[in-house]
C-alpha cells in the first residue's frame, strides 16, 4: 500500500477481538487469499488460504488446539506451518517440505497486520485509539479516501478528526483491498467518543459513498 508518498507492505487483517482462540477466518494481501487463525493458547498466524495438499481453503477448515486442519482430509498444520498428521496415514511422520505457506502477522494496538514473509517494516502506528468495528464498502481505497479530504494520509488507511452524524471524532481507517471493487474498513476511534454514534456515523458514511461510487 502506498500512502503519503511511502511504501508499507503491513496491511490491516482485522481488529484482535474478531479473532478468538480457536477460529480461522479469511483474510487478504495484496491480492492474496489467506487463512488467520489463532490457536487454543493465542498463537496467531496467516498463511496463504491453500492446503498444500490439495489446495482447498485452509480457511475453510477448523483449528485443533495449537494446530489448523483442512476440512477436506484433514492434514493438520502446526503453529510453524509444518504438516504434523495425516489422518489417512496415520503412522507416517509427514515429510518437513510439506508446510502452509506462512506470511508476516504481527498484533499491536488492538489490530491485526499481515506483510509479506521477511518484507515488513515498522508497524503503522495507530496507539491512543480504540478498535471500533470493520465494515466493507463496495468501493476502492481510493475513492474511499476522495470521499474523506479532511482525513490523511498514512502507512496503513487514513486518519483525522472528521464529523460524523454531527459529533466531531478522531477517526482511523485501515483499508484493505478485496476481491471484486471492495474495501475493508477497521475503524478505530478516539478513547474519549461515543462508539455507539461514530459506528452509526460510519454506516451513513459507507451509505454516502456507495452511493456516490454508483453515480
Amino acid at each position: 500500500m502506498k500512502t503519503g508518498g511511502r511504501v508499507t507492505n503491513w496491511v490491516a487483517n482485522g481488529l484482535s477481538r474478531d479473532v478468538v482462540a480457536g477460529v480461522v477466518v479469511p483474510g487478504r494481501w495484496q491480492g492474496v487469499d489467506l487463512a488467520i487463525w489463532r490457536s487454543a493458547t493465542g498463537v496467531l498466524r496467516a498463511w496463504k488460504d491453500r492446503c498444500p495438499h490439495r489446495g482447498m481453503r485452509l480457511s475453510h477448515g477448523f483449528v485443533r488446539g495449537e494446530g489448523l486442519s483442512c476440512i477436506y482430509h484433514g492434514w493438520t498444520y502446526g503453529t510453524d506451518g509444518r504438516c504434523r498428521s495425516i489422518p489417512a496415514h496415520p503412522d507416517l511422520v509427514p515429510p518437513a517440505a510439506i508446510r502452509a505457506e506462512a506470511l508476516d502477522c504481527a498484533e499491536a494496538d488492538g489490530v491485526i497486520w499481515v506483510a509479506g514473509a521477511g518484507e515488513a517494516g515498522p508497524l503503522p502506528a495507530v496507539t491512543g485509539l480504540v478498535p471500533l468495528r470493520s465494515l466493507a464498502l463496495h468501493a476502492l481505497p481510493g475513492q474511499i479516501a476522495a470521499a474523506l479530504p479532511g482525513l490523511r494520509l498514512f502507512p496503513g488507511g487514513l486518519r483525522g478528526v472528521v464529523v460524523l452524524g454531527g459529533i466531531q471524532t478522531s477517526l482511523c481507517l485501515l483499508l484493505q483491498e478485496l476481491a471484486r471493487g471492495q474495501t475493508m474498513i477497521h475503524a478505530l476511534c478516539g478513547p474519549q467518543d461515543d462508539p455507539v454514534a461514530v459506528s452509526r456515523g460510519l454506516e451513513d458514511l459507507r451509505r454516502s459513498i456507495e452511493q456516490g461510487v454508483a453515480a
